[in-house]
């Protein structure tokens, strides 16, 4: 919480997407924040997952978990509200673990649930972000070693695939709207100076419709935030909406 609390002293954003948070309902710090002048929603189940919105322009319409309709997920990691008329979306995508393993089996039709949750809540047309901790990469500039000849996910065709379909809903890789370089990377392993040693991979995002992309200024991975004393190993990404 410190270094939350760091980061929204220095960048104070409107709205904050939180993943990862490791907390039940009723361990989150919702006073705190508000104490800070936001409003906050959390999804959480203990010790594993959880997401939240922090948001000081208002929150509405707040969605836990997969609105599509289907079996609930009992895994938290989607929370979705309307945040001074945007239609955001904190998401904790499934690491995947390893390639054909269950678990990349359910990424992969995590994914292709994120895309009919986007379809039972808003139109491509509609101002909407999704931003999280999506576990994969988008193309090759996004991985420091991309020519690993070892199965691994994060960088497997059909992960990428699930992204494009997030692209043909409507959305776009708001980052890549202002960078197009390799090497800018978003997280980093804390083991053998990863950091330091530029060994990292992109695998935060901010994907956004055209109506938010026409209104973005800047976007930007801090990562200041991911220097000094207990970080994270993810770096925050930011944009700036007019």
């Amino acid at each position: 919480m410190e270094r939350v609390d760091e980061w929204l002293d220095y960048a104070a954003p409107d709205v904050l997407l939180l993943q990862e948070t490791k907390m039940g309902q009723d361990q989150f710090p919702y006073d705190h924040y508000s104490e800070q002048g936001y409003e906050s929603v959390h999804a959480g189940e203990g010790r594993w997952n959880g997401v939240a919105i922090l948001s000081k322009v208002g929150i509405e319409d707040c969605q836990v978990g997969f609105a599509d309709g289907a079996e609930h997920d009992p895994e938290a990691r989607i929370i979705s509200a309307v945040c001074s008329g945007v239609q955001v979306c904190s998401v904790y995508v499934p690491n995947g673990r390893e390639v054909d393993h269950d678990h990349y089996e359910y990424k992969l039709s995590w994914m292709s649930r994120l895309k009919s949750h986007l379809t039972a809540i808003c139109q491509p047309g509609d101002p909407v972000l999704v931003g999280g901790d999506y576990n994969i990469c988008p193309d090759d500039r996004d991985v420091w070693d991309p020519d690993n000849p070892h199965p691994r996910t994060h960088v497997t065709q059909k992960e990428r695939e699930t992204l494009a379909a997030l692209e043909e809903w409507g959305l776009v890789d708001l980052f890549r709207q202002f960078y197009k370089a390799e090497g800018l990377f978003s997280w980093w392993d804390y083991r053998d100076g990863a950091f330091h040693k530029k060994m990292g991979l992109r695998i935060d995002l901010l994907m956004a419709s055209q109506a938010v992309v026409d209104r973005a200024t800047f976007c930007l991975i801090d990562r200041t935030a991911r220097k000094g004393k207990k970080p994270s190993d993810h770096a925050p990404v930011f944009v700036d909406i007019d």
